[in-house]
Parts: C-alpha cells; structure tokens; sequence
C-alpha cells in the first residue's frame, strides 16, 4: 500500500483561487418580485448641423443610465452571441431627402461581455450616431426611428423603439421638433384592445424565504450529521473513542476535571469543523454569487469529479491520503506540553489531521454537495456544523456515561467493508459532477440512460463485493458473511433492479425515488420531441396556449423570454433542468413562451400603431413587437425573463417572479401554483 502526503494547505489555497477565477458568471441578483416596473434606461435626442443650405450632418444622441450599456449597431458575428444591434432608420417623404454614405457611430468600447462571453462593442454614458444627408426641399419633415435593446452586467431589456420627427428649414437653417401626431384607425385601436386581457385575483406569494431557507440549511444540517456519523464509524475514528474517552476520565486527578475536559474536547472538534467553513465566507463576501452558482461551473463540476474518483480508489484501499505526519506529531507534542484547555483543544485538532484519510473523503462529499446548492457559505456552515457536532457527541456521551463504551461493538473488518462501500458511493456520486458539466456544456457524453447504465454497473460491484466475490487489498482472509452484510447486499441489489428501467424509453422510467440525481428526462439518447425549451412543447401563441389550457384543464405559465436573453437560458438550462421542476412544468403546466426581440415580421393585417401611455407611437410590426408591448400593456413590466401562473380565465395563481436561479425556491412557486389552482377548480 502507498501512502500519498498532500500539501492541504496549497490545496486549499488553490480550491479558493480557482473557486474566485472561475466563478465570473454573472448572474441577476435583483430577483423579480412580482412588483410592476417598465424599465427606461436610455433617452434619444438629435441635433441637425447645417452644412450649407442642402446638407445637414444629423446627430443622434444616446443618454444612457448609469451602469448600463447600448449595443453598438455593428451585426454580431456568425456563431456568436450578443444583444440585438442597435438599428436607427430614416422616414421621409419620397424625393424630400438623400442619405450620403451610411450611419456613423462614436468610438465606442470593445470588451468581453460578461453575459454573452462574446467580444462585442458597447456605448456606456454617451453614443453619438452620424448621418450626412441632402435635403432636396426648403422645408421638409424627417422621421428618425431608433431600435435599441438596453443592458447592463446582468440582463438585457426588450427591445424597444423610439420615434423622433423633426420639421426642417434650410432657408433658416433652423429646426424644430414635432410633436408625433396620434391617429390610430380603427383598426390600429381593435389590435390594441386585442392585446389587453382581464386578469383576476390579487394573488400574493405566500412563499416565505426564511422558511425555505430554514428548511434548507436543516437538511443540510442533517446530512452532514449523517455524513458525521458514517465517518464516526471507520477505521480512523471508531478506535479512537473509548482511547480517547478513557484517557480524560481515567487519566484526570478527579472525575469532575475528566469530565469537563471530555466535554471541553467534543466542543472544540465541533468548533475545528465549523472554524473550516470561514474562508469560504469571505469569499461570499466579496461576491455573493461565488458559491451561490458553482453548480454550472465546468471546470470546477470536472474538478469535483476526479476529486471523488481519487477519494473512492483510497477507500477502496489502493492508496492512502493523508496529511503530513510532522503536523500531527507537532501537535500531539502541543498538547502534550501545554495542557490545560490549550492542550485539549490540541488533542482534538490532532484528531481532526490524523482521521483525514477517513473523514476527507465524507468532508469532500459535504464540500461538493453544499457549493453545488444555492445557499452558499451558510449552509456549508450547517454541514459542517451536522458533522463537527456527529463526530463531537460520541466524545462528550460516553463521558457522562461510561458504561455506554460496553456495549460498543468490536473494531474488526465491518470498518473496512464499510470504507470499501463509501468508495462505491464516493465513485456514484462522482459522475453527478461529471453530468452537471455536461449539462451545461451539452456534450451528449452522459445522458440519462447512460448515466443511470454507469450507476447500475456501481451498484453491481457493489453488490458483488457484499456478497464476497470482490475483494480490495485490506480486506482481511474470506470468512463467513454476516447478516448485515448479506442484508445490505440485498439492498444493493433491489437499487439496481429499480435503476434498470430508466434505461428504457417508458413511463417506468421516470425514477421519481432519484429525482435530482440522474440528468433530467429530456436529456435522453432517444428522440424527444422538441417545440420549446428543453423538449417541452411550448407554445409560441398566446390564444392558442390558451385554447390548449382550456382544452387539458391545465393552469398556464405564461413565459415572457427572448433569443438573446442570457438568463432565460440560464433559467431554462439550470433551474428548469432540474429533473423536479421539469415534471412539473411538463406535467402539470401548459408552457407559453413569448419571444419579446423576435424579428419576424408580423403580417401586414396584424401590424398596427401602438400609442404608448407615456406619450408617442410605436409601430407593432414584429412577433417580438406584439408580446413585448402585451407584457407591458398586461403587468407593467419589461424585464425577461419574467414568469407568470395563471388559469384559462385569466386569474392570477401567485405573484409574478423574475430570474429565479434557486431551483427549489422556484419549484416552490410552481408547486404553489398548482395548489391554488386545484383549490379554484374545487370552489
């Protein structure tokens, strides 16, 4: 057997720089709340110079908010994402005036765009954009229509239009600006009106977070207060406890000191364990959303992985990671000399090192899980806190009860079958951080069938090394199996019998026991069909979703998104993923999805003029036009993505949401939904 020393501190030094370098992602962190809002964050002016008295050089002149960015009107290049370029048009009577040359634009700034990870060139503060055109006529009137799509860091708005007509005189060399004449036709008021539904009910979210976060970090809590357990029970720790134990209540002058320093010891190996969650706590400082979203981190879900595969192949017996034996003979010397409550915060430090190669593996495990969750700093603390406190309460127990180390059961060979049986787990568990990569990166090297197929092959090996036809190097001679270990095996088996259908193309093989391990349904080696996101049927129509709902008696979530929307990708490839909201969406919802910047022209007959409330006509000309206007129109509200439940008569179920990357919270408002939805459909 080869023992392998690993440098902890450099590891953990470079797991916390490569945490901060990768995780550049950036994501909303003002999430939507339901509250109305129609965002402006870019204002239009022009300003005419008179050349002579037939040419003019016509600026316009964008005042952007701070903190956000106009996109240039450059076309992005094919294979790249971006925001839809900014389009500025010229309306005019025939043969009034003559464009020279094309549109100019100001210098402008070319970096890396954080949400579209493309090189692309943007205007912050100010954008100048030039046209030198001939004016045929003394006094003529031109419209400049101006198509922009506003963003900042995080998110983009709809695209939207601005209209501004301007009368000229040449003689004068002078202008003024002309209030947009509003003269909708009948027609142009009947598409209007079209648009406008009646929504009903005054739904309020009774989703609280505090509740949920509570919920969250408690079964953190409890996980890593199993995972303390487990790691209570191998070779590295088990045998400690009565050594140790008897050492404080034998070895102290009285029993009342033995006692308080075995309940002295319990609390600083509770302490040492949470103490190992503050770095990552300053990390979260510093940027929140470090640890919130490590889950669609490539590189680090790859780095996961073979972390886990090495920890399992050391379970397995084949190699040993341990940390230095000068820290924990340094410290063993610490406690030793300096006694007192110093020296025993040292004993249970050096408990902490010399029980690495057992408790590492559990630690990585509880690591990996918690970063991959949405809470963060904190509910690593929890585990940390479920584990440090499992490890803790042998300690202080069998302190105030002696007699208890009695009925202890023997170290022997169980210690290691267990150690072999937590590499089998170790090794399951790694190719979820390889799924999630893939997830993401959309390889197609791990879709569910093959995902479930590599869990069972696990499982079988697993089931054979139970039942004694595998063995690893520390296991000692072959001896009669016990009952638990035929038991377990038995276990193991009956898993793997439960995996075998989700390998089939059948309603069998949906697997509910597993949902949130295995890739979500969608992502199969069979033909799915695909009309919306992720291989949900979709519809891009609003009457005809709603004609669908009323048909199948499903409530409706109404889906405002948009092509070059980055967090409706984000949402529909992290959080909709999500085997548990992909059912419920799939099952329980029909699913409208509204392309707000869709540029496909409407027909002619659908093509209207739109008075905005805030004075002005836009044109409705666009797929992308219609539904962004009828968002705006119906909840006040022009930010994607942007959620909405409601039933085929128009009642809201809850409060709206916006970007939402916490899965569970918005399973939770999905779930919500469909309750309040049966409740009506019972009233």
């Amino acid at each position: 057997m080869h023992t392998i020393q690993i440098k902890f501190q450099q590891i953990v030094l470079s797991l916390f720089f490569l945490i901060g370098f990768l995780a550049q992602a950036q994501f909303d962190q003002n999430q939507a709340d339901g509250s109305s809002e129609i965002e402006s964050h870019v204002s239009f002016e022009v300003q005419p110079t008179f050349e002579d008295d037939e040419h003019i050089n016509l600026k316009i002149i964008a005042t952007i908010d701070q903190g956000w960015k106009l996109p240039s009107m450059r076309e992005i290049p094919e294979g790249e994402d971006g925001p839809l370029p900014t389009e500025i048009t010229f309306e005019f009577e025939e043969g009034a005036f003559e464009l020279l040359g094309e549109t100019t634009e100001s210098e402008g700034i070319e970096a890396m765009d954080p949400i579209f990870n493309s090189f692309l060139k943007h205007f912050k503060n100010e954008a100048i954009f030039e046209q030198r055109i001939k004016v045929n006529q003394s006094q003529a009137n031109l419209g400049v229509e101006i198509f922009s799509m506003i963003c900042n860091d995080e998110r983009c708005l709809a695209p939207d239009t601005d209209f501004i007509n301007i009368q000229l005189d040449m003689e004068n060399q002078s202008f003024a600006l002309v209030e947009q004449e509003v003269e909708l036709s009948e027609e142009d008021q009947a598409l209007t009106e079209s648009l406008k539904i009646e929504l009903k009910g005054d739904a309020k979210s009774e989703i609280e977070e505090g509740q949920k976060e509570d919920k969250s970090y408690a079964t953190i809590f409890f996980l890593g207060f199993i995972g303390g357990l487990i790691a209570l029970l191998t070779p590295c720790v088990f045998p400690m406890i009565p050594l140790t134990v008897s050492f404080f209540t034998k070895g102290a002058r009285t029993r009342k000191l033995g006692l308080i320093n075995a309940i002295m010891y319990a609390a600083f190996i509770l302490a040492i364990y949470l103490l190992l969650s503050i770095p990552f706590h300053l990390l979260d400082s510093v940027n929140p959303e470090i640890l919130n979203n490590i889950s669609t981190n490539t590189v680090l879900n790859i780095i996961f992985f073979l972390i886990f595969v090495v920890f399992a192949i050391s379970f397995f017996g084949y190699f040993e990671i341990t940390l230095p034996n000068s820290w924990s003979n340094r410290l063993d010397q610490k406690a030793t000399s300096v006694g007192g409550v110093l020296g025993v915060f040292f004993m249970a430090l050096t408990l902490a090192l010399v029980s690495f190669s057992c408790t590492g593996p559990i630690l990585g495990s509880l690591l990996g899980g918690s970063l991959t969750t949405d809470g963060g700093a904190t509910q690593l603390t929890f585990g940390m806190g479920g584990f440090g406190l499992a490890l803790a309460l042998p300690f202080g127990l069998f302190a105030l009860f002696p007699n208890w180390l009695n009925s202890l059961p023997k170290s022997g060979g169980w210690m290691n079958t267990l150690k072999v049986v937590l590499g089998f787990l170790e090794l399951g568990l790694a190719f979820k951080f390889l799924s999630n990569a893939d997830l993401v990166e959309h390889w197609g090297i791990l879709p569910r069938e093959v995902f479930i197929g590599i869990w069972i092959i696990i499982g079988a090996a697993m089931a054979l090394y139970l039942f004694g036809l595998i063995r690893f190097p520390h296991d000692g001679p072959k001896a009669k199996l016990g009952k638990p270990r035929i038991g377990f095996g038995i276990i193991t088996v009956a898993f793997v019998i439960y995996l075998i259908p989700g390998l089939t193309n059948t309603e069998h093989a949906n697997l509910k026991l597993l949902s949130g391990f295995p890739p979500p349904l969608f992502y199969s080696i069979y033909e799915k069909d695909a009309s919306g996101p992720l291989g949900l049927k979709a519809y891009k129509d609003f009457d005809e979703g709603v004609a669908a709902a009323k048909a199948s008696g499903k409530p409706i979530l109404l889906d405002f998104t948009g092509w070059a929307c980055v967090n409706c990708r984000k949402m529909e490839e992290q959080v909709w993923s999500v085997p548990e909201v992909f059912q419920v969406i799939q099952d329980d919802y029909i699913l409208i999805s509204l392309y707000v910047d869709d540029r496909e022209k409407l027909p002619e007959d659908q093509q209207f003029n739109y008075e905005k409330p805030r004075g002005g006509v836009k044109k409705i000309e666009t797929i992308g036009d219609k539904w962004a206007t009828f968002q705006t129109v119906n909840f006040q509200n022009n930010s994607q993505p942007y959620y909405v439940l409601m039933d085929s008569n128009f009642k809201l179920l809850n409060s709206p949401v916006g970007y939402t990357p916490n899965s569970n919270n918005f399973l939770s408002w999905l779930n919500q939904g469909v309750e309040k939805f049966s409740e009506t459909q019972q009233d």
